[in-house]
């Protein structure tokens, strides 16, 4: 067996190298295909930034009615910690809230000299709610309208929720997460049958030409398994070199989009290409094998027939 295999890979070499141009074409073509994969990856990373980033800036806030006692926020944030949608929760004291408002209005003098002559702080402490998705903010605010702890007196601390001021805002980013998503996993999709159908016949074409070999290699009694082999093997040898084709091509690329896109794009390709630099060739390999031996064993398998 081991005498097989050194055959096949030999012979696979040598068909590789043989065909010259084709394999070129094919390499190229391949590289192309593996672009196109590699490029969705970068386009689904920056596209979770952006989304993460949004999701960031929406929340839902807890305002208290001035002089709550801390005892009593504190008992709404511990009930509210325990509810699997809440990520985190930030707390802001009555005068921390005092200090920020005057820090935002510290060009209107009139609300300034209001509240310097006003005996007792106006303003409540507040919590600051992430949930882990946007779309639970809706069931954190049912929180407060169900039966629980909260409703037995807590509730009366609290002077009002922000949601409902925050729900068209909410739900437009949660129909946009999930439009993105389904569109960017369709496109992807569609590209990739497409690079694959391209492959494919790419490959095919250099097994075309080989077709008379292929014949006379049936008629001396050689098996399936070792006409097969040497083509699997050429398809193979596609697939690697145009999966480092592809990781050198990438290299300026991603530091061209690292240095000019950061901003519009939401997140350093480049960076991002050189933590995940890897995983990332060990996908474009990887699929590089697969598409190139796949290809091969299907376009083979129209002549083992005749």
């Amino acid at each position: 067996m081991l005498i097989h295999t050194k055959r096949i890979i030999r012979s696979g070499w040598h068909n590789f190298v043989r065909s010259g141009f084709t394999s070129v074409a094919s390499i190229l073509i391949m590289t192309v295909t593996l672009f196109v994969i590699t490029s969705l990856i970068f386009v689904q990373a920056a596209l979770n930034s952006s989304l993460s980033d949004m999701k960031e800036k929406v929340d839902v806030t807890i305002y208290f009615v001035p002089g709550a006692e801390d005892s009593a926020i504190k008992k709404v944030e511990d009930s509210l910690s325990k509810l699997p949608e809440v990520k985190n929760i930030s707390y802001t004291t009555a005068e921390e809230a005092l200090t920020n408002f005057k820090d935002k209005h510290s060009n209107d003098y009139l609300t300034l000299q209001a509240l310097d002559e006003l005996s007792d702080n106006p303003l409540g402490a507040s919590l600051n709610i992430k949930a882990n998705d946007p779309s639970q903010y809706e069931s954190i605010a049912k929180y407060f309208e169900s039966d629980n702890d909260l409703s037995k007196g807590a509730l009366t601390i609290i002077d009002k929720v922000d949601y409902h001021q925050n729900k068209l805002v909410i739900d437009r980013l949660t129909s946009i997460i999930t439009g993105a998503r389904s569109l960017g996993f369709a496109v992807s999709l569609v590209l990739i049958i497409i690079s694959i159908i391209i492959t494919f016949n790419t490959i095919r074409l250099i097994i075309f030409m080989s077709k008379d070999e292929i014949s006379v290699m049936k008629l001396v009694g050689a098996g399936p398994k070792y006409v097969r082999g040497p083509f699997i093997v050429s398809g193979v040898l596609v697939g690697v070199c145009a999966a480092f084709m592809t990781i050198l091509l990438f290299i300026p690329i991603s530091i061209w989009m690292g240095n000019n896109m950061t901003d519009f794009l939401g997140i350093n390709l480049y960076n991002y290409y050189k933590s995940n630099f890897l995983q990332l060739f060990v996908i474009m390999l990887g699929s590089g094998i697969l598409l190139g031996s796949i290809s091969s064993f299907f376009a083979i398998s129209r002549y083992l027939r005749k």
